[in-house]
């Protein structure tokens, strides 16, 4: 490590940090204004009329393919992340995975449905590459760990949260707007990862070595390197990749949207039991790890129903505030991607004000338990879903709700998510036996992943032509998610006595 990539203890003395850390932090702020601001008009411009420049897809079939993006997002983070570590490093696989994203942007810029597909999945193979390995670049500017490792990360999600904020409003502002169009949004947002792209190239050097190498690239004999079977597996993957993507869009072979959704449901659900029972069975692993990794297995499925919910805002309460929202403000028509930034403005309000709350209570040793906390998140989501409810009957009754409906159900969701993902995170690092945290790691993506396939399956429910069902199934999504979270109270217990001493 160079003297400028690592944040030492003076530099936390003065409360400074490394100068890499903001070459990640305008990295990662661009990328997430391109992701936010593009799925802020994916529904929109799916659902939306020929006539209109969209795709004119029913609202099944547009959410089944908003469950896959998002899932497959996810999903290409642990092949992102093994590419890294296994054959060109962190720092490469950011500007790669950052210029597959861009490109991404761009090709769905152009108008045609077969561009679309490739558009999508040019983002999810760019989002795969960069996201888990600027994250990882940061953890290695901070090699001692600690307070300024934690003050790095904090610093470094307020870029995250920046970027979702600011992309929605610009991205849905052209995208929606009759004087330019879906696409001129799409392309806003691959003009964010462009410059994302051009001051991470320029700044590079500050991250001196964090990420510059492979973490476990082998040497042969002469001490070249020689990761040729990796690269045969990444041509591999890729050439399937190409080859059902020509396929499907050749029309050789026909791939059904919600049946694809579904399978993957329970293909990404199977994986995941078969990876605990292996554990179990062949992991080696004592009675108290056994017993921490069935904790880690219940956080999982309380993930994905939590992200199963959660990831209604791209999809159903989108078509919500597109459709049944009052949006005239003074002769203005707010567009409706602009409710997407609500979500990373409360994000940005209220974070000091719950950590502080955990810190203040854990003096007084009332802090939450991490099961407790999980209740709580699931609860609050639930309460979310219950305001939707009560604007749902109005709807019903013929009427376009007010906003305010919309923003509660987001500050409700957002302190569910405040209570439930950060912690979940930590959790799977402290529960976890410290040779499978990576993959622990991976399977928490993995619950992610399944949330966000179910919550397309769930958003395709909702059909504009049975409005009088839409009460009933906002309730359900309620009962599940309290459900849920009175069940970890319930149990809260006995699930904290199985972890032991984490806390």
């Amino acid at each position: 490590m160079t003297n400028t990539a690592v944040a030492t203890e003076s530099q936390v003395k003065t409360s400074t940090h490394p100068p890499g850390l903001y070459t990640l932090f305008f990295t990662e702020m661009w990328e997430r204004f391109s992701y936010y601001g593009m799925r802020a008009l994916l529904v929109l411009f799916m659902t939306a009329s020929i006539t209109d420049g969209g795709l004119a897809f029913d609202d099944i079939k547009a959410t089944s393919i908003y469950g896959l993006y998002t899932a497959a997002v996810y999903l290409a983070t642990l092949p992102g992340g093994w590419i890294a570590d296994r054959i060109i490093g962190a720092q490469r696989s950011v500007l790669y995975g950052g210029i597959t994203i861009m490109c991404g942007h761009f090709v769905l810029a152009i108008p045609a449905e077969s561009t679309f597909y490739i558009g999508l999945i040019f983002v999810v193979l760019g989002t795969g590459m960069l996201k888990p390995n600027v994250s990882s670049m940061v953890g290695e500017l901070y090699p001692q760990g600690g307070a300024a490792c934690d003050a790095g990360f904090t610093i470094f999600y307020m870029g995250i949260n920046i970027g979702a904020m600011l992309g929605p409003l610009i991205c849905s502002a052209l995208g929606e707007s009759s004087h330019f169009g879906w696409h001129y949004g799409f392309a806003a947002a691959g003009f964010g990862m462009l410059i994302g792209i051009i001051q991470y190239k320029l700044t590079l050097s500050r991250l001196g070595d964090a990420g510059k190498h492979p973490a476990h690239l082998r040497v042969d004999e002469s001490g070249t390197k020689a990761p040729v079977y990796a690269w045969m597996r990444v041509m591999i993957g890729l050439g399937l990749i190409v080859l059902i993507t020509t396929l499907g869009l050749s029309g050789i072979i026909t791939i059904d949207a919600l049946a694809l959704a579904q399978a993957s449901t329970y293909a990404i659900a199977s994986i995941a039991a078969a990876f605990f029972v292996y554990l179990y069975l062949f992991g080696n692993l004592n009675l108290d790890e056994k017993k921490r990794v069935a904790v880690i297995m219940i956080l999982v499925i309380c993930g994905a129903v939590f992200w199963s919910g959660f990831e209604q805002a791209g999809s159903s309460l989108n078509l919500f505030a597109e459709r049944y929202t009052e949006r005239e403000f003074f002769g203005f028509e707010i567009p409706a991607g602009w409710f997407q930034s609500i979500n990373a403005t409360f994000i940005l309000i209220l974070s000091p004000f719950i950590a502080s709350l955990w810190v203040n209570l854990a003096r007084r040793n009332l802090n939450p338990s991490i099961p407790f906390k999980f209740a709580l998140g699931l609860i609050q989501l639930g309460l979310g879903f219950l305001v939707m409810v009560f604007a749902a009957k109005l709807v019903v009754a013929g009427d376009n709700v007010l906003p305010t409906w919309l923003i509660i159900t987001y500050l409700l969701h957002t302190t569910g998510e405040l209570c439930l993902s950060p912690v979940g995170l930590s959790a799977i690092c402290k529960l976890a036996p410290k040779r499978f945290v990576s993959q622990m790691m991976g399977i928490w993506f993995l619950g992610t992943s399944l949330g966000n396939l179910m919550a397309g399956l769930v958003a395709g429910r909702f059909d504009p032509n049975s409005l009088d069902q839409m009460p009933n199934l906002y309730m359900q999504i309620t009962s599940i998610a309290i459900g849920t979270g009175v069940l970890m109270l319930i149990f809260f217990k006995p699930i904290k006595k199985m972890m032991g001493k984490v806390e």
